[in-house]
């Protein structure tokens, strides 16, 4: 969960009361907060960075407080007093407004085709009129750094730039450069860098080096200048320190360029929503027209409200309570989601605002419901129907199966349920396309692109880092694999498979053939083609041609087993021949 260190005294301002520190911490579990710190800015610093450097340091009460990973609009003082305040029925909850500019003169950002390689969106908006002082100014850079660390994954996804607007001359250009053409003075810098230059100077910088692997080794890196060439920012790195904002700045431009074109929207329309409120006309925020490669124009920010259907039966059952719906629907009000009862009372509809991303299904929107009741007001009570516990009978099926495998001299490996598409694929002679694999949509590493769609890749991986150990090497797995179905809720659905191999000088065809016989003869499955089990030839490239066979239980295959194809050996750096058997147990339940 992220934390966010707010001074005590300006949030107290902000709430409009004082607390103690008790009434607090009961106020932000109320919200479904935790009070995590209560300290100082001398004692952060001397507890980060060493007593010395805490010399001059403030006193000043702070306040730590974990948020939600999925509340943005809670990740500064702003967001989090404005929430607070509207729980406490003290304020509603504002609407957010986007205008085109009283001057007529729109604002406009036209991405440039060669952006595709590199961060092809880009979103904007202007806060006209702002007023900033010492404290809203720290807020409002502090937000764009939670907001790069935790929905922008660390910049890699978005990344913001914001500009003094009266020191810069629209429309503005999304481009991408060679990096030896990119010349502008950075952020703070005195003398103007090529973004060569920049890569190597900022290669020293304690906060911007690791932003640097992002691009660098981009052959273009992305660029926005405006009308008369004057570089606004190199995003992800480093803005250019002609159009920097400052306490004097009145009319802010920010410009968020992403890899996902969601997120982007997401983290603008918080930014706007949280710091609106200090603009000349509050909640209100003037649109920046986007001309995407394809030529089509897009306003910014949308500031979309969504709204969702409930039936008031349904929440009081989730939650377990008895509320009638205006009951409902004043809950939901104090948690930002303004409703209105319908159908005789029986359903309520709740607006979604723009700064409430976090709102996906109707389970959020039943949460906040349980968040504004309160969970300690739920009562306890005795389940109202009897049961009598048991094991999942999958479970049981496991949980039997795994000592008869050790007794039959196979050791138990566990490997990991994500895997790479290489590793289900081509390792395996397989095309990606026939798998069927749920694909991890940004993932961290090229090890875990894909949930497996089979144990064999993972079993032979745990062989081959062990292969110094003395032969024969015999290990099984009794894991899950994950395979695609959109019929499911999730899209994705498990099943249970018995995984087996056997290496050694010699494949050991019969010792995995042994295995299967000794498995059937505990699921009580005679070999027989009527109402047993068999052996029927078949081609996979993934094994041996002519020796890889079809298990068949009842006419249905339920895997297969053989001897492992020379190539899958040698993707798996394996140097002597392996049998494997692979089966799925879920039939004999």
């Amino acid at each position: 969960m992220p934390t966010i260190a707010v001074k005590r005294d300006l949030l107290f301002e902000a709430l409009g009361r004082t607390y103690t520190d008790e009434e607090f911490e009961e106020l932000c579990f109320d919200y479904g907060l935790e009070l995590d710190e209560i300290t100082s800015e001398r004692a952060m610093i001397s507890k980060e960075q060493g007593a010395d450097k805490a010399e001059g340091a403030s006193d000043v009460v702070i306040y730590k407080v974990d948020v939600p990973a999925n509340r943005y609009d809670l990740l500064c003082l702003e967001g989090l007093a404005q929430a607070l305040l509207v729980f406490l029925q003290k304020i509603k909850h504002p609407r957010y407004v986007a205008t085109p500019p009283a001057d007529g003169n729109l604002q406009r950002i036209i991405i440039k085709p060669p952006t595709a390689h590199v961060r092809p969106f880009v979103v904007g908006a202007v806060l006209r009129d702002i007023t900033f002082t010492q404290e809203n100014y720290k807020s409002f850079i502090d937000l764009q750094d939670k907001l790069h660390q935790n929905i922008g994954r660390k910049r890699t996804l978005v990344s913001i730039g914001t500009h003094d607007l009266d020191t810069i001359q629209g429309p503005f250009y999304y481009d991408a450069l060679p990096p030896d053409e990119i010349r502008f003075i950075p952020l703070n810098q005195t003398k103007e860098l090529s973004a060569v230059e920049q890569m190597e100077l900022f290669a020293k910088d304690s906060h911007l080096r690791h932003y640097l692997p992002i691009i660098r080794d981009s052959p273009v890196y992305p660029i926005i200048y405006d009308s008369k060439k004057t570089v606004l920012s190199m995003p992800p790195i480093i803005n250019g320190d002609h159009s920097k904002i400052s306490l004097a700045t009145k009319n802010v431009l920010i410009e968020i360029t992403a890899k996902d074109l969601t997120k982007a929207q997401i983290v603008l329309d918080i930014i706007v929503s949280t710091f609106s409120q200090y603009c000349s006309k509050p909640h209100s925020i003037e649109s920046v027209e986007v001309t995407h490669i394809d030529g089509s124009k897009v306003m910014y920010p949308t500031l979309h409200y969504r709204h969702e259907q409930l039936p008031v039966e349904l929440i009081n059952n989730r939650i377990g309570i008895k509320e009638d719906a205006d009951a409902v629907a004043s809950l939901l009000t104090r948690m930002c989601l303004s409703s209105e009862v319908i159908d005789n009372k029986k359903r309520l509809v709740v607006e979604v605002p723009p700064n409430r991303a976090d709102v996906i299904h109707a389970c959020d929107v039943i949460e906040d419901v349980a968040v504004a009741y309160g969970f300690n007001n739920l009562v306890e009570r005795i389940p109202q129907t009897n049961t009598i516990a048991n094991q999942l009978p999958i479970n049981k099926l496991t949980d039997l199966l795994r000592p008869e495998m050790a007794a039959a001299g196979f050791t138990e490996v566990l490997t990991f349920a994500l895997c790479s598409k290489e590793d289900i694929s081509e390792k395996l002679g397989k095309d990606m396309s026939t798998t069927n694999a749920a694909i991890i949509s940004n993932p961290k590493t090229l090890d875990f692109q894909v949930a497996r769609t089979c144990l064999l890749p993972g079993v032979l991986k745990t062989i081959s880092n062990n292969r110094k150990m003395p032969l024969p090497i015999k290990a099984f797995e009794i894991s899950d694999i994950i395979i695609k179905n959109p019929k499911m809720d999730v899209g994705t659905e498990n099943h249970r498979h018995l995984c087996a191999v056997h290496y050694n000088k010699t494949p050991g065809f019969e010792v995995i053939h042994g295995l299967l016989d000794r498995t059937m003869q505990l699921l009580q499955v005679p070999f027989s083609k009527e109402d047993g089990y068999f052996l029927r030839a078949v081609e996979d490239a993934t094994y041996f041609s002519g020796r890889c066979a079809d298990i068949v239980v009842k006419g249905t295959s339920i895997g297969r087993l053989g001897v492992l194809h020379p190539k899958v050996l040698t993707k798996f750096e394996l140097t002597n021949p392996c049998a494997a058997i692979e089966i799925t147990i879920e039939p004999f339940l």
